[in-house]
């Protein structure tokens, strides 16, 4: 049960479809408007205003994807629907208990009233006709033939819903029932459902063809083929759209690890270097970054490093787009031992992951002379 609340809310909603029914056409309410056809309630097609057509050279309406936004937004089908009807929205006809035990006098009398309601629509009675095969169906509920028969009435005053339920009875009761398939066909024809109007009635063909199959048909197909055709087309531009979301945040994943890589960096900072892990993150942001970097290979117990280390500190205030890192030889031995360091103070420049030169001692101006060189050639 719903509660008063979500009552109101309901018809708060219908009230604004009534004042604009093109919100149906809102791909949020796909849903909504799929169940509204399946109680075969016709959707009115989106009306268009001089703005939809500006950009477009021609009178047809064509489609120009929108690559700022992610979703897709259909244009409408140009469709033949001169012969689509208002829906009938009565209650359902009368069906009959199809568990009710038969007899032959109630087939019969069915096949009496069956007789009855044909002379009756021969003369274009056809309320009475309905009439007649009612009782015949009250009679034998189990007849998928009255069902077919009634259906085709049904289609004859222009009420296809009823002519749907009648003919899904009849399929029920003889799925190779021709005469079904093709009542049902028409009746979805009249409601605009092409492409389930196209299904039923090549079904109907191959059952039983007849003329009048084949001339539903011609009216029928174009129409469940432009339908075809505009889900294919909207299908690959929303595909399109999925694969350039996704390279978007393929992108700014990429961006975003390059700016957290940039801003481990420390600009004008000596960064020290414990683990060989380290040392491959801030290599591998140095490189991201297209950035020169350093490896200094100092020691504790080295005089010489003690006189370099604030002259390295130094260099990197006044270089902050170099990369300045700083290895203790006795904490981080296995990254010594990978750069094959056997003195110290030693000065590795990097360029790209790649080793392109190197100071060995505690040579001030060469240090200088290098770092002037190497972070000015790219």
């Amino acid at each position: 049960m719903m509660d008063a609340n979500q009552v109101a809310e309901l018809r708060r909603f219908i009230e604004q479809l009534k004042l604009n029914p093109s919100l149906l056409h809102d791909p949020s309410l796909t849903f909504f408007k799929d169940y509204l056809r399946s109680l075969g309630a016709q959707v009115p097609k989106i009306v268009k205003t001089e703005r939809d057509y500006e950009d477009t050279p021609e009178t047809k309406p064509s489609f120009s994807p929108s690559y700022d936004d992610d979703e897709v937004a259909e244009s409408d089908v140009e469709l033949d629907d001169s012969d689509v009807v208002e829906p009938d929205n009565e209650p359902p006809q009368p069906m009959g208990d199809p568990t009710a035990e038969v007899t032959d006098e109630d087939r019969d009398a069915a096949q009496l009233e069956k007789s009855k309601a044909m002379e009756a629509i021969s003369q274009g009675k056809f309320d009475e006709g309905i009439d007649h095969l009612t009782k015949a169906i009250m009679l034998n509920p189990s007849s998928a033939i009255l069902y077919a028969t009634r259906a085709t009435v049904f289609l004859a005053v222009k009420k296809p819903n009823a002519a749907i339920r009648d003919a899904d009875m009849a399929l029920q009761f003889n799925p190779d029932s021709a005469k079904g398939y093709k009542a049902r066909g028409m009746a979805r024809a009249m409601l605009g459902q092409w492409e389930e109007a196209a299904a039923d009635l090549h079904v109907a063909s191959k059952l039983d063809y007849d003329e009048e199959i084949g001339s539903a048909l011609k009216k029928v197909e174009p129409n469940a083929k432009r339908i075809e055709e505009h889900r294919r087309k909207y299908q690959r531009l929303r595909k399109e759209k999925e694969l350039q979301r996704a390279e978007r945040e393929r992108r700014e994943q990429q961006e975003a690890q390059e700016r957290e890589a940039l801003s481990a960096l420390k600009d004008g900072q000596v960064i020290s270097i414990h683990s060989t892990s380290e040392l491959e993150a801030k290599t591998k942001a140095a490189k991201k970054a297209s950035r020169l970097l350093i490896m200094y290979f100092t020691a504790t117990w080295c005089g010489p490093c003690r006189y370099m280390s604030p002259v390295y500190t130094n260099l990197a205030t006044q270089h902050p787009r170099v990369v300045f890192l700083k290895v203790d030889i006795d904490e981080a031995n296995d990254v010594a031992a990978a750069w094959n360091i056997s003195s110290v103070p030693t000065f590795c420049f990097i360029r790209d992951g790649k080793q392109v030169d190197k100071v060995v001692g505690a040579d001030k101006g060469s240090l200088e002379k290098k770092i002037a060189q190497h972070s000015s050639s790219k």
